[in-house]
Order: structure tokens, then sequence, then C-alpha cells
């Protein structure tokens, strides 16, 4: 039974999608069997796996208006080497439509458990806003990594994620848990970088992953080819840094 964890951050510009598609992409390459489900109307996850969100059958949208069954939405990303259920901008209409459904939030899981048996991993990237579609992923998931720049309103955010999550335990899912908090894009150059990270450490020691994604070149350009950062430079350091981070996922989750 595949273990779900949503990426997730209220604040946007974290390196959330970028986490979501190289945790996925490190887990597959640790032999785990992977689904990225994409629930950013933004799609760019979808992108970033080389999947065309501009041209597709069937997808998240089709998937919680009940036109598609979960196994005709998901495609195989060739570049990434991961299934993944694609998104774009017509998810917005389908969460329109949820938000006058009864019993909407529970739409992801459902579709979730007829596939659970096939993945090892289903990673869920969160769009940076609390709406049905978060509620959903969050529902439907074991578990939160939490993407974390150390910049000046980092804690602010936090604590209204925090927040959210208190929520959803309280009503849709009182198994929910932190799985960890992941400090993006870091400088350690940078002297707030490094104080907000010794004030996360001593805030949530328990939570804070040991890995640091650092600010890198090649986690940045990977994108625009439709890469992940494994596939485009497999020996940089935030390739290196996801690897290292999926192996820390797997510690705490089995």
């Amino acid at each position: 039974m595949a273990i779900t964890l949503s990426v997730a951050n209220q604040k946007g510009g974290v390196g959330k999608t970028t986490t979501a598609v190289n945790l996925s992409a490190a887990l597959k390459a640790i032999k785990k069997r992977v689904l990225l489900i994409d629930t950013d109307p933004q799609g760019n996850a979808t992108m970033g796996c080389g999947v065309d969100k501009h041209n597709l059958e069937n997808s998240m949208c089709e998937l919680l208006l009940d036109e598609c069954s979960i196994n005709k939405a998901i495609v195989h990303a060739q570049e990434v080497g991961i299934d993944i259920l694609p998104a774009n901008t017509d998810l917005i209409a389908a969460e329109v439509t949820l938000l006058r459904q009864e019993n909407s939030e529970y739409k992801l899981k459902t579709a979730i458990e007829k596939i659970a048996d096939q993945y090892d991993y289903i990673i869920i990237d969160c769009p940076p806003s609390l709406n049905m579609l978060t509620i959903n992923a969050f529902t439907a998931s074991n578990g939160i990594i939490i993407p974390m720049q150390c910049e000046y309103y980092a804690l602010e955010g936090l604590s209204a994620l925090m927040q959210t999550i208190e929520k959803i335990k309280a009503t849709t899912n009182p198994e929910l848990e932190i799985t960890g908090l992941v400090r993006t894009m870091f400088d350690n150059r940078n002297n707030l970088s490094n104080e907000v990270s010794i004030q996360l450490l001593q805030y949530f020691s328990h939570k804070v992953f040991k890995t640091i994604i650092p600010r890198n070149v090649k986690l940045a350009e990977a994108p625009s080819f439709g890469q992940d950062a494994i596939s485009y430079a497999r020996s940089s350091k935030g390739a290196i840094s996801y690897i290292s981070l999926a192996s820390e996922v797997l510690r705490k989750t089995q």
C-alpha cells in the first residue's frame, strides 16, 4: 500500500514543485514505484516532468469531475521515469464544482485508494494556497513535507500552515502528520538563512530534515528541459541533495 505525502506550503516561491518533482525522481532512482500527483492549476509539476499540460486527454480536472477513472488520467513521464497525474488550468473549473458538492474533500482520497497497491509512494504537489484542492490533498495524505526557504517571513507562513493542518486533523483526516520540514534554496553565505535555520531547529528539531537543498543552477535549469535534476545533471549538488532527502523520507516513513 502506497505512502501518500503532500508537498505543501501556503507561501509561494519556496521550492515546493521543485521538491515534489525531484523527490519523486529520487525515490524512483532508489527503486521505488512512484506516482506524482499535480493538484496545482499552474501545472508546473506536469511541465517539469516533460508532459505537455496543454495537450492532455485526461487530467486531474476530469478525474475530480467524475469524467474519467484515475487509471485513465495517469500518464508516464518518460523523461523522469515516473507516473504522473497531470494538471492544467482546467482544474480551476473542477475546484468551483467541488465547492458545490457534498463530501467533495474526499474525492482524491477515494480515487487514490483504487490504485494505492500499484505504488510505494504517491507524492502530491499542492497549490500555494488553502483551497478545496489542498484540502483534498491533505485528506488523502499520510504526511506532509513542508519546503521552507530560510528567509524573513518563513516562520510566519509556517504558522498559518500549521493551523490548516490542525483543522484537517480535526475534520477529514485525524491521522495526518507532518513528515518533515526541508530547508530549500539555502545559501550558507547568507546570515539570515543561517539564523532562520537555527530557529527552525530550535522550534521543530525533531521535524527538520538533516538534508539541506542548496541554491543550485542545475535545479533551476532542469524544468525548462522537462527533466528532474537527477536526469539532467546527476552529479550536481541539487541532484545529490534530493537523493539524500529521499533516503531520509524512506527512514521516516517505513
